[in-house]
């Protein structure tokens, strides 16, 4: 066994606190501690999903109790308005800019990432994430739209892919025997964050509520403020492997699967590849399907079950009074967070049975059963069957999620493991735009069936098979994926290179565990995943309470 000694000369003495070879574990450390710094960061950047729980008292922050609109008035004129209240609609733009930030951001700075260390992009998403929100406060306070989209939808959004591609690189390294866990566990965090803000967020708002506020700039400040110091743990407790790493006593499986590279792929090569093209079209499709039902949930499930939801199987959407229609938005509400919650399970349960049945079998299964499930849709709707239409929205969003946490893990497997944070950073962009042709092909279609006079009922049946031929497209990518061509691997001379940054010194071999083995459920990590555990649970109980409506 090769080791180190934990003692003497610190790694990286004389660098700064931030840089990543003040970052390299030495002996004795538990990798079972880098998953829960990881989902530091991502439960907090995981609340852009749950911004929509300030829109309504948004809606009214001047008007207090009722929206103060003004006629006639464009989005221009409504950025700086200081005397009529915001619209919704305009609101909505952040999650616009969320993801198209997050995507561009990641693409851009995953190469810095990669070459500064976790720890540092860990730290400037903390300045970015939680600066956004303080930003964002003032702009909620001078009631200034612009500065709002500036704070927390641009500058925030710089955080979020920043945040969000943080740990892909690290826990990949970590966990060389269990990829698609280990990337589950943390982008597990990313789904289940607005389990935990959206519910906070209203309790902050209600504490800080007057006659004179409805308590979203104060909110935005406490909440800045809690993100920051989980962020600010998670980054520094972010720890990378000693290059050449490897649990003690495991070795790569005996026989070769071709669909591992055991070799890499410079991350300037790695676009110029087919593979990557085709895994940018397999995420995109997969979540350009779920990210539009994510967005029509609620008013999906009141049109087409409308009065079946609180007993009147024969009273439709149109007929139901404004009373009943609030009590059948409550409970369409309890639907969006139950798919909230199979969108979080999915992420981990997806990513580590890929490690079981292959990435490529993966994703073939997401989209064979996410094919079936959407041509069935209509039919659940026309039998009245509450159980099997939201079951089979919670398995579809459930595989929504499973795409995104086992995707780095099919990007090492084909590019391996050198590069694979930037990559990742760069096929984010696939999010981007998914998260435009989504939202596009549901709520338009929509709009044209309604306005061609389809029952509202049966709005959806269109929209479910034309997404039934999305994934027919991203199956054909799938399948079409074969191992990346030699001619793009990186000789052992340029890795090492690369690698020299991180190699202990103290080290007597290339490879071996330096001290540091599978590690496990000691002291240190069943406290660090209590802290983390804890708000998660608390958030998955009261997205169940929410939800015990529906059925």
């Amino acid at each position: 066994m090769t080791t180190i000694s934990s003692a003497g000369s610190i790694p990286g003495a004389g660098t700064g606190f931030l840089d990543k070879e003040r970052t390299i574990a030495t002996a004795g450390f538990n990798r079972w501690l880098v998953p829960p710094a990881a989902l530091c960061i991502h439960l907090c950047i995981g609340m852009a999903y749950g911004f929509s729980v300030f829109w309504l008292p948004l809606s009214r922050a001047i008007g207090l109790s009722a929206p103060k609109a003004c006629a006639d008035m464009t989005l221009v004129q409504e950025l700086f308005t200081t005397t009529c209240d915001w619209k919704v609609a305009s609101m909505g733009w952040m999650y616009t800019l969320f993801f198209v930030l997050l995507g561009i951001a990641a693409a851009v700075w995953g190469g810095w990432l990669e070459r500064v260390g976790p720890r540092k992009a860990g730290f400037v998403s903390a300045m970015c994430w939680c600066g956004g929100l303080f930003l964002g406060a003032i702009g909620v306070y001078t009631h200034q739209l612009w500065l709002l989209w500036l704070g927390s939808g641009v500058i925030g959004g710089v955080g979020l892919g920043l945040g969000y591609i943080s740990p892909v690189s690290t826990l990949v390294k970590w966990f060389p025997d269990r990829r698609g866990m280990a990337t589950g566990m943390a982008i597990m965090g990313f789904g289940g964050g607005a389990m935990i803000g959206a519910p906070l967020a209203n309790l902050l708002m209600n504490y800080f509520k007057t006659p004179t506020s409805v308590g979203v700039w104060e909110t935005f400040v406490a909440m800045g403020v809690i993100y920051f110091v989980f962020m600010m743990i998670g980054a520094f407790r972010y720890r990378i492997p000693p290059a050449g790493w490897r649990p003690e006593g495991w070795t790569p499986p005996a026989k070769a699967n071709a669909m591992i590279s055991q070799s890499h792929v410079h991350l300037k090569d790695a676009h110029k590849t087919p593979q990557f093209w085709l895994i940018w079209w397999v995420l995109c499709l997969n979540v350009s399907a779920g990210i539009g039902v994510i967005g029509m949930a609620s008013p999906m499930l009141q049109e087409i079950f409308a009065g079946k939801l609180i007993g009147l199987p024969d009273v439709g959407f149109n007929q139901l009074d404004a009373t009943q229609k609030a009590t059948i938005a409550g409970i369409a509400a309890g639907f969006a967070g139950l798919l909230s919650l199979f969108n979080i399970g999915g992420r981990f349960f997806w990513a580590s049975l890929s490690d079981k049945i292959g990435r490529k079998n993966t994703y073939y299964t997401f989209f064979i059963l996410g094919i079936a499930l959407y041509a069935l849709a209509p039919t659940f709707a026309a039998m009245g069957s509450k159980l099997l239409f939201v079951l089979g929205f919670g398995i579809i969003l459930s595989m929504y999620g499973g795409g995104f946490a086992t995707v780095p893990a099919y990007l090492a497997d084909m590019f391996g493991t050198q590069f694979v944070g930037a990559i990742h950073g760069r096929l984010l962009t696939a999010w981007s735009t998914a998260g435009i042709i989504g939202p596009v092909v549901v709520n338009y279609i929509r709009e044209f069936q309604l306005a061609a006079g389809v029952p509202r009922d049966q709005l959806y049946n269109t929209t479910m098979y034309i997404l039934c031929a999305m994934l027919i497209a991203g199956l054909i990518c799938n399948y079409l994926i074969k191992p990346v061509d030699a001619k793009w691997h990186m000789s052992d001379a340029e890795v090492a290179k690369l690698q020299a940054a991180t190699a202990n010194a103290g080290a007597s071999g290339p490879s071996g565990s330096y001290g540091i083995g599978f590690g496990g459920l000691d002291a240190k990590a069943a406290l660090f995943w209590a802290f983390v555990g804890i708000p998660l649970a608390w958030g998955v109980w009261k997205t169940l309470e929410s939800a015990v409506k529906i059925l």
